[in-house]
């Protein structure tokens, strides 16, 4: 990290944060490679608008190894639901060939508080996704997340997914060093609802890194640092061979 970066030390309220990023990298590993875990997505099915899929009748017959769930999503032209098959196999391919998620050395100097300004109502920003040919799906940002880094002033939308706030950024390490669309990466609130704790340490590769069967939103223009933010994940790595095929 840039020895310019101005921000302040890791917060009081984080009481080791060094020592909670190892497990939390084992607990990383074990989501991925878990039955229903990125690795293990081999299909996702779409319906024609309106058409509610038979998750009985597409469980019959399936291998013990596969899960078959529902998913959702909104029509990007009619904004109507689509309705959609997962198919997960936990001897898929990628499972059987993945190797390891390379990750930067842990830097304390990339624990970063922030000021939050919650935003009155319901705010939507377009975030383009991965395979959705340039189109934008709008996702519910509740508020502004702000800080300075490197001398330059930022002010990150975070969407919320589920009840938490998840930062879709990027920085120049995409594609090179790092996963070229972008990563993810978890706001942790305060005791203070005016600050948010970014820990790039815990820096992910996004699901559509594992498998091309996810559609992930990429980083809108705010959301993309100028400066390398060498901290957390930097990409999954496979036996030789098998990323051509992924």
């Amino acid at each position: 990290m840039s020895e310019t970066v101005s921000h302040p030390a890791a917060p009081d309220h984080l009481t080791d944060p060094a020592g909670e990023w190892q497990p939390w990298c084992a607990e990383r590993l074990r989501s991925v490679t878990s039955p229903t875990g990125n690795l293990a997505l081999v299909e996702t099915r779409w319906f024609p608008a309106g058409e509610r899929p038979d998750l009985g009748a597409a469980r019959a017959g399936q291998p013990e190894t596969v899960t078959v769930t529902t998913v959702e999503r909104t029509d990007l032209v009619t904004g109507e639901p689509e309705y959609g098959l997962r198919f997960w196999d936990a001897q898929s391919p990628a499972i059987q060939n993945f190797e390891r998620v390379d990750a930067f050395p842990y830097d304390p100097s990339w624990v970063l508080e922030a000021d939050y300004t919650p935003v009155p109502g319901a705010r939507h920003v377009p975030f383009e996704h991965i395979r959705d040919n340039g189109g934008t799906r709008d996702l519910v940002v509740p508020g502004d997340i702000s800080l300075t880094v490197d001398g330059r002033d930022y002010t990150l939308s975070a969407f919320d997914d589920d009840g938490t706030l998840l930062l879709v950024f990027g920085d120049p390490t995409n594609g090179d060093s790092t996963y070229g669309a972008g990563r993810f990466l978890f706001v942790k609130r305060t005791a203070d609802d005016t600050r948010v704790v970014l820990d790039f340490n815990r820096a992910f590769v996004p699901p559509c890194g594992f498998s091309d069967q996810y559609n992930c939103p990429m980083p809108p223009r705010q959301n993309r640092f100028h400066l390398p933010v060498e901290a957390g994940e930097k990409r999954p790595v496979f036996r030789d061979g098998f990323l051509a095929q992924h």
